[in-house]
């Protein structure tokens, strides 16, 4: 039995499969962190979207970069 092939995928599926995970799971740690230390216009918001991207995986990561941006504070001028 070769461990190699599982369902018809060989070696370099698999390792193809476990390089985009990978690389998806850190966009998904590198999505809950930006929203952690995001201040939004609805205090609200922070806990929806951590909501959103945690139970609608991948869907949800990619919603949150293309909406959440306009629902930020925008923090650039708090010192002046």
């Amino acid at each position: 039995m070769n461990l190699l092939i599982i369902g018809g995928v060989g070696g370099a599926g698999l390792l193809i499969f476990g390089f985009l995970a990978f690389v998806f799971f850190i966009f998904w740690v590198v999505t809950i962190i930006d929203i952690v230390r995001s201040n939004f216009q609805d205090p609200n918001m922070k806990l929806i979207w951590i909501l959103i991207v945690i139970f609608t995986n991948p869907i949800g990561t990619i919603i949150y970069w293309i909406i959440a941006p306009n629902q930020k504070i925008n923090n650039f001028n708090r010192f002046n």
